[in-house]
């Protein structure tokens, strides 16, 4: 078997990955980050393009179809355009965006990608993203509030996927629930701790009648 070397062992856009990695910090709505503090979480895109990187084979591994070094160098600048566009965190929902990916992969390995193990997963960065990029993803980790997070990132959320929120009232405000933005309306609000607050299906806050904020330890 000839090995292949992988687009990460040459070269990547370095700039726009840390660009984007950086911008990350910022973000909160809709993070995966705000699911629950982890202090060694890594930057999301970091990781999709890593894994993508990783996998695809870099141009010179296929003299056959890119004889030259600059059409080698035309085609690995395609695939930084991918990249480029793949670690833009607004970008996370474009499923034909992911698709092109899985399919970059995809034919490197005669449509048979390998799964994905994360054997010590931590805020379950790397899984998740290999998920995102259609990839079987398996994760562990010796801490179980590791393993609690990571499940609820790309365990639970694939259950749900399609399906309508549960919340009173919050499917009706909508007809489109793809992927598991059900499951993210029915979790808003829905903890029972003092303070907290709930969201209704017009969008609106309110605090929870049972809670009182200004409690303080004895």
């Amino acid at each position: 078997m000839t090995y292949k070397r992988k687009l990460i062992e040459v070269a990547l856009p370095l700039e726009a990955i840390n660009r984007e990695s950086a911008r990350e910090k910022s973000i909160r709505h809709g993070h995966p980050s705000t699911l629950h503090l982890w202090w060694a979480r890594r930057p999301l895109a970091a990781c999709r393009a890593v894994l993508f990187a990783q996998l695809v084979d870099d141009p010179s591994a296929h003299p056959d179809k890119f004889p030259t070094e600059q059409a080698q160098a035309v085609e690995r600048r395609r695939l930084f355009d991918l990249i480029e566009r793949l670690v833009v965190w607004e970008n996370s929902g474009n499923e034909a965006l992911f698709r092109q990916a899985y399919n970059e992969i995809a034919k490197c390995f005669d449509g048979k990608p390998p799964a994905i193990l994360d054997p010590f997963c931590g805020g379950g960065s790397i899984p998740l993203e290999a998920q995102r990029l259609g990839l079987e993803a398996h994760a562990s980790d010796l801490n179980p509030v590791a393993v609690l997070i990571t499940k609820a990132l790309i365990e639970i959320p694939p259950k749900w996927a399609g399906r309508p929120p549960v919340f009173p009232g919050a499917a009706e405000s909508r007809l489109d629930w793809s992927r598991a933005t059900g499951l993210a309306r029915t979790s808003v609000g829905t903890g029972s701790g003092c303070g907290t607050r709930r969201r209704s299906a017009s969008g609106t806050y309110t605090r929870r009648p049972h809670c009182r904020t200004d409690r303080r330890p004895a």
